[in-house]
């Protein structure tokens, strides 16, 4: 993780990130968590019991990092837990 200007900038592995925390471990709010979304995170962890936050976030995260933005890399950014691009 660096930090330019105040923000947070985490990189990772797009495939490792959709696929294991946002797809396996999302409905714990893991994904939340990684991208530095601590209260969504917790949020996410008590309130996910029907799955479909975790659904809507791994639709989000399938389009964000397979879409256009992301096509031509492995690696996902994070700035401040928001996508980059």
């Amino acid at each position: 993780m660096d930090q330019q200007n105040d923000q947070k900038i985490f990189t990772m592995n797009k495939h490792l990130f959709v696929w294991v925390f946002t797809f396996l471990l999302g409905e714990f709010g893991i994904d939340r968590f990684l991208r530095g979304q601590i209260v969504f995170g917790i949020l996410k962890l008590l309130l996910c019991w029907t799955g479909i936050w975790a659904l809507v976030d791994w639709i989000i995260g399938l389009v964000k990092a397979y879409g256009g933005a992301y096509s031509d890399t492995d690696e996902i950014t994070f700035i401040d837990g928001k996508y980059s691009r």
